[in-house]
């Protein structure tokens, strides 16, 4: 599709409200293209995420009860 300066100017978000995702319009001058503009394309989504997947990334280097101390007024 192909539209002039001047009517895109007034007109660009209308056109591209009616473009489907991945269409693109050449904005021309004089019958020269001087812009391309395409529509995104819908976001996909993530996939849903599973147990498990940071599985062996954090290390406990001790298992001691020493640091609670610190936070012992806290815990009463």
């Amino acid at each position: 599709m192909t539209a002039p300066s001047v009517e895109a100017r007034g007109q660009l978000l209308e056109i591209i409200r009616g473009l489907r995702p991945g269409e693109e319009v050449v904005v021309t001058e004089s019958g020269t293209p001087v812009a391309h503009v395409k529509k995104a394309e819908a976001p996909t989504k993530r996939p849903p995420r599973s147990p498990g997947l940071a599985k062996g990334m954090l290390e406990i280097v001790s298992d001691d009860d020493e640091h609670l101390k610190d936070f012992a007024e806290y815990m009463e």
